[in-house]
């Protein structure tokens, strides 16, 4: 049966067999995966075993869908994660542009008011 992430919320951390049973990978699947690409770098306990956050299964999960499903080399899921991150972090910058303006604003119409 198939491990849930629902079911253990209280869980930190999931093996590299939990992870694989849980997105129906094989853990040689998720090691290669591990070596292509930056950005899924599970901690290690002292004896060397993977302990992967929820954090990066769901990165496991886009690669997965990627490779997968969508059909792309490894060099392309690349590119794409490269693409949607850069895509994320513009959005993140934005919304914060948006904040500090609206905060400049309302300190300009309390000054206004001091005035």
């Amino acid at each position: 049966m198939p491990v849930s992430l629902k079911e253990e919320n209280q869980k930190l951390f999931y093996s590299i067999s939990e992870v694989a049973e849980l997105l129906e990978l094989n853990a040689s699947t998720i090691r290669f995966w591990e070596k292509e690409f930056k950005a899924l770098q599970p901690k290690k306990t002292q004896k060397g075993n993977r302990q992967f956050t929820k954090k990066d299964i769901e990165l496991i999960q886009r690669i997965s869908f990627l490779v997968k499903e969508k059909g792309y080399t490894i060099q392309g899921a690349k590119d794409q994660l490269k693409t949607r991150e850069s895509q994320r972090e513009n959005s993140e910058e934005t919304e914060v542009i948006k904040k500090l303006q609206a905060i400049r604003r309302k300190l300009l119409e309390l000054k206004k008011n001091l005035d």
